[in-house]
């Protein structure tokens, strides 16, 4: 029974090869020539001004969520996109593919228009 692992565990240890040999080679290989202008902090070709744990606006975190949110939702019509021509070739799910879509995107728009009335996109 241990032998059907064999294969997982060989992918593992090539993983963990693969992961660390150039780790190690470039900590091998590369000068080690430190000095104060390589140790000094760097942020935009300036000197840091702020605090590095300076608070971000919340309405940036939304706007990446909802960014993610309705990115996911594109992805799901690949599939049905990709299988549009089996839909349409079967009578029987001719229908169901277009009202299941129609639902679909009719969520999905729904869900832009609250967000866009909640003034979730606008940036001032």
């Amino acid at each position: 029974m241990l032998e059907n692992y064999f294969p997982v565990l060989l992918f593992i240890i090539l993983g963990v090869v693969i992961a660390a040999v150039p780790v190690i080679l470039g900590w091998v290989i590369a000068p080690h020539k430190p000095d104060a202008q390589k140790n000094s902090p760097y942020e935009c070709g300036f000197e840091a001004f702020e605090d590095a744990r300076m608070k971000f606006d919340v309405r940036y975190y939304l706007l990446a969520i909802l960014f993610i949110l309705f990115d996911l939702e594109v992805a799901f019509l690949l599939p049905w996109a990709s299988i549009l021509k089996d839909i349409a070739a079967t009578p029987s799910l001719r229908a169901f593919g277009f009202f299941e879509m129609l639902i679909f995107l009719g969520v999905l728009i729904i869900g832009y228009v609250y967000v866009w009335r909640k003034g979730a996109l606008d940036w001032e």
